[in-house]
């Protein structure tokens, strides 16, 4: 019952900039940590950002001092503002969220479909 949606990747240049939105929906009790990950064609999965329930974040080197990751727990929104846009962050972008279930005691990892992020020179 619970998904994750991601919203607002799409095509810029070099130096722009692109804000990501991830909504969870469904029968969702809590949520604990959030993130970004990327993938390029050919490459590894990686985390680009994360955020605790807390609001204690990381960030991958390759992003430090450009992206800040964001949430709205009141909107179950987890967001990912991208500045200073280079080629090299080209990838898909997915939407991660470890959720507690209305109908479960445990949480589970759920996965968004991934929103393209192209950035060009």
């Amino acid at each position: 019952q619970v998904q994750l949606a991601e919203s607002g990747g799409g095509l810029v240049q070099a130096g722009g900039s692109l804000r990501l939105s991830c909504a969870a929906s469904g029968s969702i009790f809590s949520i604990n940590d959030m993130g970004w990950y990327r993938q390029a064609p050919g490459k590894q999965r990686m985390l680009v950002a994360a955020i605790t329930s807390g609001g204690s974040t990381n960030y991958a080197d390759s992003v430090k001092d450009r992206f800040t990751i964001s949430r709205d727990n009141a909107k179950n929104t987890v967001y990912l503002q991208m500045n200073s846009l280079k080629p090299e962050d080209t990838a898909v972008y997915y939407c991660n969220a470890n959720i507690r279930s209305s109908t479960s005691y445990y949480a589970l990892t759920y996965w968004g479909r991934g929103t393209q992020v192209t950035v060009s020179s």
